[in-house]
């Protein structure tokens, strides 16, 4: 069975007029790490002004899944190549020790954005930024950038 066929919904109410809604699964995430116990799960909107680099190397205290839905965005996690993200792609990222390096905007001329979800630790920031020297002391754990 795929992936698609084990999530698909299709929801009857015959108490109301009209086609029930279509609901399509945007990505899964086997396997994906449990959120830190306590967690605060919080959605956010980032809307990426045009050529904004976006947020400086990262990492989050625990998951996020998101997808973007205008424009298009630079991606790249601690491990896998520099990747564009288009409209109707999802992500994810594990959080914890993993670096996000790039989460800006592939665009020069127009805004991009992306919807996010993500599960934070318990009196932990949001986003904790990466300093320069971890950053050296890391490059071996980055893809090689083309």
């Amino acid at each position: 069975m795929s992936t698609d066929q084990a999530h698909a919904h299709h929801l009857e109410n015959p108490d109301k007029s009209g086609p029930p809604p279509k609901i399509d699964v945007v990505a899964t995430v086997p396997g994906a790490p449990p959120a830190p116990e306590g967690a605060e799960a919080m959605t956010l909107l980032v809307t990426l002004p045009p050529n904004s680099p976006g947020a400086p190397p990262h990492r989050h205290s625990g998951p996020a899944y998101g997808y973007v839905i205008k424009g298009a965005v630079n991606f790249e996690l601690e491990g896998e190549p520099a990747r564009v993200l288009r409209p109707g792609d999802a992500f994810w990222e594990p959080g914890g020790d993993v670096i996000h390096y790039q989460d800006g905007n592939h665009l020069a001329d127009e805004e991009s954005a992306f919807v996010v979800t993500m599960f934070c630790a318990p009196g932990q920031p949001m986003l904790i930024p990466v300093s320069a020297e971890e950053l050296e002391a890391r490059r071996d754990r980055r893809a090689p950038q083309s």
